[in-house]
């Protein structure tokens, strides 16, 4: 049988008594996207028919797609535990990255944006922000006001592979993988 169909009998196997609590130990490992796919739609279904499911996973996405609440362990022990929104919070870095092709936009707009930081380089400007509809418009508002048009924005909001690192790592600079939706 393939993973994908081994899995699915595991999974088969343990609900043949009903129960109402499951243990998935890393369920969609070695799994190609639509197998895995496949799997978060059969775990959805047994938490909506009110089983408990408790998930290990090392994907990070994947507990951020399917847990109600997750903990984040260090050396065994629990690092952090709360919604995936929850967690996200706790790390700082969100901000929203304005690119610019024109310099002198560039530089009216660094006027524009106090508390920004700028690469004079790529022409790009990073404004720390909650990644909120509040917050990007307020700064959309102050680019409109100043008469400043960016080529592309891009916002940038912590993801829980940041979090992780950040709740993992120690003297090691974590490298953000952070989730983003570029307008153009």
């Amino acid at each position: 049988y393939s993973g994908g169909m081994k899995r699915r009998l595991d999974i088969a196997m343990t609900l043949v008594g009903s129960p109402r609590i499951i243990f998935l130990d890393e369920p969609t490992t070695g799994l190609d996207p639509r197998a895995r796919h496949n799997m978060w739609g059969i775990i959805r279904e047994l938490v909506t028919d009110g089983v408990t499911v408790f998930l290990t996973t090392q994907y990070l996405d994947e507990a951020d797609e399917l847990a109600d609440r997750i903990a984040v362990l260090n050396d065994g022990k629990i690092a952090a535990e709360g919604s995936a929104d929850e967690l996200k919070r706790l790390i700082p870095g969100g901000h929203i990255r304005l690119r610019f092709t024109d310099p002198d936009a560039y530089q009216n707009a660094a006027s524009a944006m106090s508390g920004s930081s700028r690469d004079d380089e790529a022409l790009t400007l990073q404004i720390p922000s909650d990644g909120s509809q509040r917050d990007l418009r307020s700064i959309l508002d102050r680019l409109d006001s100043a008469g400043i048009e960016a080529d592309e924005l891009t916002v940038h909001t912590p993801d829980l592979d940041d979090v992780f690192f950040a709740l993992t790592t120690t003297n090691v600079p974590a490298q953000p993988n952070q989730s983003k939706e570029t307008v153009r």
